[in-house]
């Protein structure tokens, strides 16, 4: 069943989002005549559930841990029969796309909430949280400004984060009804997502696959770059990539080489565990560079 990711700024209210969306849906639930949505529960994963303090944001490998955590407690409830509210920063769009991945590959939707508080909003909140003892502790300045930082806003024109619902801080009350549309629908029937090759996670990947993806997506740069030396001074354009269904849409400015390596060693990071067919990387990779052209216009 659905999967929902909250996503925000450190203090921006993320977890009271998550709690007015759990009680939201556990009464929708326990008012449906439908048995199958009688039979749903509501599962909420946060920082607390796991018993993660804000200090495992101090360095870089407890952070880590912390992700890996909430991964396998979201991929361990994530089933035909719950609702699963995935509450916590999310500030990385790399891992999104992981957990979109494994809820493609169950063939459930999910979604993305955005916490739309302000950065200096945030900082009064966290300071507030710091100087409350009867409050859930805040994140020392140092971390509060390292994880503002590094934020990745989420991007409704991506897969991995649509359908993308902000909620304002000011707000009373996130779209309930426009949220539960999205994950269960409005005919009160189950909605299903056909996976593909992208979201299929299987066990291991083929031993050869890290040298696949590298050979594939230097390929299709290659082919870029042929492109622009073809039409100097001319960003925009449709670039057609041989032995691939889909066409690679360059954005109206300038993507420079650098750019295109970037996002080439991005998308091998996020691939290179997963058992994907090697006759659909160009294309995946293709998808892929056009999710992200479009964030640059």
């Amino acid at each position: 069943m659905p999967l929902l990711l909250i996503s925000g700024f450190p203090s921006s209210g993320k977890t009271h989002r998550a709690t007015q969306l759990q009680s939201a849906f556990e009464a929708k639930i326990a008012n449906s005549t439908d048995a199958r949505i009688s039979r749903l529960t509501v599962h909420l994963i946060n920082d607390e559930s796991l018993g993660l303090s804000r200090e495992v944001y101090h360095s870089a490998r407890p952070e880590k841990d912390a992700r890996a955590a909430e991964y396998s407690a979201v991929k361990r409830v994530l089933g035909k029969d719950a609702v699963v509210i995935a509450d916590s920063l999310n500030y990385i769009k790399g891992f999104r796309y992981q957990l979109y991945c494994e809820a493609k590959a169950l063939q459930t939707p999910s979604c993305v909430v955005h916490v739309g508080t302000p950065e200096e909003k945030c900082r009064e909140l966290n300071n507030t949280l710091l100087n409350d003892p009867s409050k859930p502790g805040g994140y020392v300045e140092e971390d509060f400004d390292n994880l503002v930082f590094r934020y990745e806003e989420p991007n409704g024109m991506t897969r991995w984060d649509s359908p993308l619902f902000t909620v304002l801080y000011d707000d009373e009350n996130p779209p309930i009804d426009e949220i539960w549309d999205a994950l269960v629908g409005s005919d009160g029937k189950v909605k299903v997502v056909k996976p593909n090759a992208a979201t299929v996670l299987t066990p291991a990947a083929p031993s050869n696959l890290l040298y696949e993806l590298n050979k594939t997506t230097s390929a299709v740069l290659a082919t870029i770059a042929s492109y622009q030396t073809n039409h100097p001074g001319e960003p925009g354009g449709k670039v057609t990539v041989p032995n691939c269904s889909v066409a690679v849409e360059l954005p109206a400015t300038t993507v420079t080489s650098p750019q295109l390596q970037r996002l080439r060693r991005s998308f091998v990071a996020l691939n290179r565990q997963y058992n994907l067919e090697p006759a659909r990387l160009k294309s995946l990779f293709v998808e892929y560079l056009n999710d992200e052209f479009l964030k640059l216009g």
